[in-house]
């Protein structure tokens, strides 16, 4: 099972439940922890051979197997129903749930939100994948940090995601990885199924790779919403955690009496 942590909230049964995104951890939520355990019960969560989650054997990963993961916690712990927040890669397992565990969200903020690869993102998956086994991972995720966060006001982003990638093994890299072939029918889905969830988009106005695509999805979306945060990049939780903070526990307050 994953490794996890709950931050208990004796005055309330509403759960927010935290992933993070592709070689991150738990520990990017670190901003987050004493706002939203102030008036919600928080569960945080590593991703397999992320954080202090063991690797596993098996050969490859696929979205359902990690979403897998993430329920059986929630079984664990008795939650049967969760807001959800994620980040980057976490908006994809957190989407990948609600597509099919519907009753298990609450409502989800999707912060980062990878909803469509560009160009840009075809032709850095295109590189990745030939070069994944011949190049040290980290010159790889690097070079992947600084084409998503290139500006000067993201390098905390992008150090803090580097310096959490160097906890993974090549071949746990390569198993995620190997994730992105099955990326692009996914979030076709995604994009063309409106679901009954309220979802918020948090989104940097300098996220150039993925905001975009959102602006689109979210004008056919009705259950939908953006923000846009100025003078902010990718990971929008890190560069502007007050912000993010705020707009997050007024959508969850909006949300809380929605246990239908």
């Amino acid at each position: 099972m994953l490794n996890y942590n709950t931050y208990l909230n004796e005055d309330t049964d509403q759960w927010i439940t935290l992933i993070h995104g592709a070689g991150g951890s738990s520990t990017i939520w670190f901003k987050q922890l004493r706002s939203f355990k102030s008036e919600f019960n928080v569960l945080v969560v590593d991703l397999r051979g992320h954080g202090k989650s063991k690797f596993s054997f098996q050969r490859n990963y696929n979205f359902d197997l990690v979403t897998q993961d993430i329920i059986e916690v929630l079984d664990q712990l008795k939650i049967e129903k969760s807001h959800f927040v994620g980040i980057s890669l976490g908006t994809i397992l957190i989407r990948n749930i609600a597509e099919q565990y519907p009753d298990r969200i609450q409502s989800m903020i999707l912060a980062g939100a990878v909803m469509k690869l560009n160009l840009k993102s075809r032709v850095l998956m295109k590189l990745g994948i030939v070069f994944k086994s011949i190049i040290p991972y980290m010159l790889l995720y690097k070079l992947f940090a600084f084409i998503i966060m290139p500006k000067k006001n993201h390098k905390k982003s992008r150090l803090l995601f580097i310096q959490e990638a160097k906890k993974l093994y090549q071949k746990e890299f390569i198993k995620w990885f190997k994730m992105t072939a099955e990326i692009k029918p996914l979030l076709n889905l995604f994009r063309e199924k409106e679901l009954q969830i309220p979802a918020l988009y948090l989104m940097g106005a300098e996220d150039h790779l993925f905001l975009p695509s959102v602006k689109h999805l979210v004008a056919s979306h009705r259950k939908s919403e953006l923000i846009i945060v100025e003078n902010c990049g990718h990971v929008v939780n890190v560069e502007q955690p007050l912000i993010f903070n705020e707009k997050s526990l007024n959508f969850f307050r909006s949300q809380s009496g929605n246990l239908s």
